[in-house]
C-alpha cells in the first residue's frame, strides 16, 4: 500500500512548531528569573535587607554616621560619628569610630580605623589606615599614614607619607617627608624633605631638612641637622646637627659637617673602585691615607696654608744615612712576589722619626717618600750650587791662566829682547876686547 504523502508532512509540520516553542521558552526563562532578580520583592528577601543607602550615592552606617551631610556625594562612613561634620565634601571614606568626624568640605580623604583623620576638616586626599592615624589633621593635604598612631600630630603638613606605627608622629607642617618603618622620623615636627626608611630611623630629627636615613636606627640622634645621607643599620647614628654628611656603613661623628665617611675603620681590610685603573687624567694630585683615621686627603702647597717656612738647610742630610733596599711583600700582600725598590720603615724611623707614619698603636706603619723627596731635592740643590761655584771657581782659573799666560808670553818676548840686547853686548865687548890687542901686535 502506498502512504498518503499529505499524510507524512503534517506531523513534520506540527513537530517544528513544537520545537520553536521550545527554543523560545529556553530564551524567556532567563529574562524571567533576571526580572525577579532585580524586582524590589527578590531584593527585600535578604536578611537583614541593605539600609544604609542615600541620596548622591552616600553611604553611612552607625550611630550619626555624615550626621551633618548636606550636599556631598559619594561619601562612605561606617562607624560611630563616622563623617559627622561633613557637609558639601565628597569621595571621602571613613571607616571606624570617629572617623574623619571633623571634615565638612574636604574631600577625597580615606581614613580607617578609630580617630583616623578624626580632626580634619578642610584637608583633601589624606589616606589614613590605623588607629589615631593622622588624628590631628586639620588642613593638610596629600598625606598618607599607615600605622598606628602614624602623623598623629599632624595639622597642616602636605605630603608627608608615614608607614608604620609612630611614623612622623609628632610632624606637625613640615612638608615632603617619607617615613618607612617604626617611629621612623618619629620627633620631626617641621622639617621638610625628609626620607627616613627602617625602625627608628632619623629617630630624633626635628627641624632638619634634606635628610636621608635608610636602615635600622641610621641618622638616630639628628636633631637639626640637613642634607645628611646615611645608608645602613646605625649608620650616622652619632651625629646631630651636623649638615652635608654622608655615611655608609659607618656611625658618623656628632656636630661634624661636610665629611663622606665609607666603611668601619678596622672592619673593611679592601677597597676596589672601578673607573679609576686606566682612566688618565693630565693633571691632579696624589691621594694620601691617614692609617689611624682612614681619612682621605691631599697635601697643599700653596703658601696660604703654611706657617714657619724656612730654608731646609743641613735638614736633608739625614737621607745621606738612608739604606735603599729591594724586597718584595709577603704572600698574603702579593702572591706574586713581585719585586720592589724602597726603604725600610723601621730603618728610616732610627735616621729620622718625622719621615715616617704611624699608626693608631703608634707602630710604624709605611716611609713619608713625599718628603724624602723634597729632601733629596734640597741635597741636589746644595750639590748643585756647589758644582756651579766649582764651575765658576775653574772659569776664573781659567781667566786667570789665560792672563798668566800673556803675561808669560810677554816676559819670553822681553827675555828674548834682553837676550838679544846682551848678545849684541857682548859681542861689542868681544870686538872692544879684540882692538887693543891688535895696537899691541903692530907696534
Amino acid at each position: 500500500m502506498k502512504k498518503n504523502p499529505m499524510k507524512t508532512t503534517t506531523p513534520l509540520a506540527r513537530d517544528s512548531i513544537s520545537r520553536s516553542r521550545l527554543r523560545y521558552g529556553l530564551f524567556l526563562i532567563p529574562l524571567v528569573l533576571a526580572a525577579f532578580a532585580l524586582s524590589p520583592t527578590a531584593q527585600a528577601q535578604l536578611s537583614p535587607p541593605p539600609d544604609g543607602g542615600y541620596a548622591g550615592d552616600n553611604t553611612a552606617e552607625g550611630t550619626d554616621a555624615l550626621f551633618s551631610l548636606t550636599t556631598g556625594t559619594e561619601n562612605t562612613a561606617l562607624g560611630f560619628n563616622a563623617l559627622y561634620s561633613n557637609t558639601t565634601g565628597g569621595e571621602n571614606t571613613a571607616t571606624g569610630s570617629t572617623a574623619l568626624i571633623s571634615n565638612t568640605t574636604g574631600i577625597r580623604n580615606t581614613a580607617n580605623g578609630f580617630a583616623a583623620l578624626q580632626s580634619n576638616t578642610t584637608g583633601e586626599r589624606n589616606t589614613a589606615t590605623g588607629r589615631a592615624a593622622l588624628a590631628n589633621n586639620t588642613t593638610g593635604s596629600f598625606n598618607t599614614a599607615d600605622g598606628q598612631n602614624a602623623m598623629f600630630f599632624n595639622t597642616t603638613g602636605t605630603r608627608n607619607t608615614g608607614t608604620g606605627s609612630f611614623a612622623l608622629i609628632f610632624n606637625t607642617t613640615g612638608n615632603h617627608n617619607t617615613a618607612d618603618g617604626y617611629g621612623a622620623l618619629n620627633f620631626n615636627t617641621i622639617g621638610s624633605f625628609n626620607t627616613a626608611n627602617g625602625y627608628f630611623a632619623v629617630y630624633q630629627n626635628t627641624t632638619g631638612n634634606n635628610n636621608t636615613g635608610s636602615g635600622y636606627n641610621a641618622l638616630l640622634n639628628n636633631t637639626t641637622g640637613s642634607q645628611n645621607i646615611a645608608v645602613g643599620n646605625f649608620a650616622g647614628s652619632n651625629l646631630t646637627t651636623g649638615d652635608n654628611n654622608i655615611d655608609i656603613g659607618n656611625i658618623g661623628v656628632a656636630a661634624e659637617s661636610n665629611t663622606i665617611r665609607i666603611g668601619a675603620q678596622g672592619t673593611q681590610t679592601a677597597t676596589y673602585i672601578a673607573g679609576i685603573s686606566g682612566s688618565a687624567i693630565s693633571h691632579g694630585t696624589g691621594v694620601l691615607v691617614d692609617p689611624t683615621t682612614g681619612r682621605l686627603g691631599t697635601k697643599h702647597s700653596s703658601q696660604r696654608f703654611k706657617d714657619g717656612i724656612k730654608p731646609m738647610g743641613k735638614a736633608s742630610e739625614a737621607i745621606l744615612a738612608l739604606k735603599p733596599v729591594t724586597f718584595h711583600y709577603k704572600k698574603e700582600i702579593d702572591p706574586d712576589a713581585t719585586p720592589q725598590f724602597g726603604l725600610v720603615a723601621e730603618d728610616v724611623a732610627k735616621v729620622n722619626p718625622d719621615l715616617v707614619v704611624r699608626e693608631a698603636d703608634g707602630n710604624v706603619y709605611t716611609v713619608r717618600y713625599e718628603e724624602v723627596n723634597a729632601m733629596l731635592l734640597n741635597e741636589f740643590l746644595k750639590e748643585h750650587c756647589k758644582v756651579e761655584e766649582q764651575g765658576q771657581e775653574i772659569l776664573e782659573q781659567r781667566a786667570t791662566i789665560t792672563e798668566l799666560k800673556k803675561e808669560m808670553e810677554t816676559v819670553v818676548g822681553q827675555l828674548k829682547e834682553h837676550t838679544a840686547q846682551i848678545q849684541k853686548v857682548s859681542a861689542q865687548l868681544e870686538v872692544n876686547k879684540t882692538a887693543p890687542q891688535m895696537v899691541l901686535s903692530n907696534q
